[in-house]
């Protein structure tokens, strides 16, 4: 289930070459990624359970600039005991060529306890 927004650059997102800035991409993918859990997992989920990040992997395809308008979109691959992988990816709002792909693992975390729990089924069964 595919959650998705734009963005559109601004002089803050740009680096001294005038591409959007690396670091930025990694702020987009972790606010996509906050975003769809916010938007989708109940209350009651938010409050027991929190999300942290284990591994990133980002390929950086093609460039982006000011003003171009880049379309986000986040899906869980897939889920195993307290583990996901979330897939983020970046492409350009008019030609839809693809700028920035990343694959996320995640662990799921006991929000008192801070513990590794199993990702329960009502959890899966509204992302996957």
């Amino acid at each position: 289930m595919a959650f998705q927004k734009e963005i559109v650059v601004s002089h803050d997102d740009l680096d001294d070459l005038n591409h959007v800035n690396n670091v930025r991409y990694v702020q987009w993918i972790q606010d996509i990624s906050k975003e769809h859990w916010q938007t989708v997992a109940t209350a009651k989920m938010q409050q027991d359970v929190i999300w942290v990040v284990l591994t990133h992997h980002i390929e950086y395809k093609r460039a982006a600039v000011l003003d171009d308008l880049i379309v986000v979109s986040t899906h869980i691959e897939s889920s195993s005991g307290a583990k996901c992988v979330r897939i983020v990816e970046m492409k350009h709002g008019k030609t839809n060529k693809l700028l920035v792909r990343s694959s996320t693992e995640w662990c799921l975390l006991d929000s008192k306890s801070y513990r590794p729990i199993r990702i329960p089924e009502e959890i899966k069964e509204i992302f996957l």
